[in-house]
């Protein structure tokens, strides 16, 4: 039920019950947005679309909180998303009603991340980490419209900065001996194992002695889970990134003589972690600091990636160059798909220009030579095979 009444001061009252029989005024200087404000209201509830003003009084933070506790994240991505949340977002919202946040400021927001703040000494993010980043806060309010606590998304029509795709730059083989010689004992065997393989960081932290087999004609590495580090630095085995990364990879002889020195050199069960830090399980955090200063003497770059994962890409340019096809690198590399390795590593394969023109010239390059052994000579006149040169 709803009516508008003109007050004493002269301003015209609208007001309403909602489903819960809760009353709703607001007060308004002409009787003609009144009555519009009550038509709006009026309308969202028969079509189900209502909100109570009171429900988007809740902050970002406590919303929030409650949206993370009800995701089905893997451990990893938990992590990720908490400390985004802390780290990028909580300051900045978390502390306002989520029904008052603007698109305005959403992209205000959105160009300080990419810009950085000297006051606060933040660093200017990746526009990749942007985007990343935006879209787990559009998700909270997509949420929060679901949950009635809000009429819309106020990251909606968010302009991002343009994420550039980068060529890989593969590293050269003197890097990778560099990367070897430069790390700690227990590490460099891990450096031969990781450009002999191409697995991610997380699986090789996470591999164990008995996922190896080294014996036979057919040696292989088995590929079925991944050292995870949870909050407070904590480590456990956890699933792997996609239903594609669980394989199986060949091992290189050069690969299975280093395991077998660095096993040989150590006491390691067959449950036990084939390579640790200091006795202990490798976790992301302490690796970088022992990564970082060598990769830097080695030379790595954005080009290269100053990762561990530069290492993933050496080994991909190295199928390529002995020409495996897309699908055999996309298997070993454990992508979702062909077109995820195309998109990383197409312009290492042999340029498409060149084949193309190899390919004409090939059949078409012969055509004058057939066309001169059919000219007429003086003792007679030889007509030219169409059908052979067609063929």
């Amino acid at each position: 039920m709803a009516n508008i009444q003109k007050r004493p001061d002269g301003r015209w009252r609208a007001r309403y019950r909602d489903e819960a029989g809760r009353e709703h005024a607001k007060h308004f200087t002409r009787k003609l947005d009144a009555q519009r404000w009550i038509d709006e209201v009026t309308t969202s509830i028969v079509i189900g679309q209502y909100v109570d003003p009171r429900a988007g009084k809740i902050t970002f933070k406590e919303y929030a909180e409650q949206w993370r506790a009800a995701q089905v994240h893997r451990p990893t991505s938990e992590a990720y998303v908490e400390g985004v949340l802390r780290r990028h977002v909580y300051p900045i919202f978390g502390a306002r009603p989520i029904g008052s946040v603007l698109p305005s400021e959403v992209q205000a927001w959105v160009k300080l991340l990419g810009t950085g703040d000297r006051a606060d000494k933040r660093k200017p993010l990746a526009p990749a980490t942007v985007g990343v980043i935006h879209g787990v806060v559009s998700g909270i309010f997509r949420s929060a419209i679901r949950d009635r606590r809000i009429m819309a998304n106020p990251c909606e029509g968010t302009r991002l900065p343009r994420v550039e795709r980068r060529r890989i730059m593969p590293l050269t083989t003197s890097q990778v001996e560099t990367l070897r010689e430069h790390l700690p004992d227990d590490l460099k065997a891990l450096v031969t194992f990781a450009a002999g393989t191409g697995m991610r960081q997380g699986e090789i932290f996470g591999l164990t002695r008995n996922r190896l087999r080294l014996l036979g004609a057919n040696p292989v590495v088995v590929v079925d889970r991944q050292l995870l580090t949870r909050l407070n630095r904590v480590t456990e085995f956890g699933p792997l990134k996609t239903r594609a990364s669980y394989r199986t990879i060949p091992l290189p002889v050069t690969v299975v003589d280093a395991l077998n020195d660095h096993l040989a050199a150590r006491d390691i069960g067959d449950d036990d972690l084939v390579f640790t830090l200091d006795g202990r399980p490798i976790t992301r955090q302490a690796f970088g600091h022992v990564w970082r200063p060598v990769a830097k003497v080695a030379g790595l770059n954005q080009a290269t990636g100053p990762g561990m994962h530069a290492l993933r890409h050496y080994y991909a340019s190295l199928l390529i160059r002995y020409g495996e096809s897309v699908k055999t690198v996309q298997a070993r590399l454990g992508h979702a798909s062909a077109s995820e390795t195309l998109d990383t590593y197409s312009h290492l394969w042999p340029d498409s220009d060149d084949r193309t023109r190899e390919a004409i010239d090939s059949v078409l390059g012969q055509l004058p030579r057939r066309l001169e052994s059919t000219l007429p000579t003086p003792s007679g006149h030889h007509e030219v095979d169409l059908t052979a040169i067609q063929r």
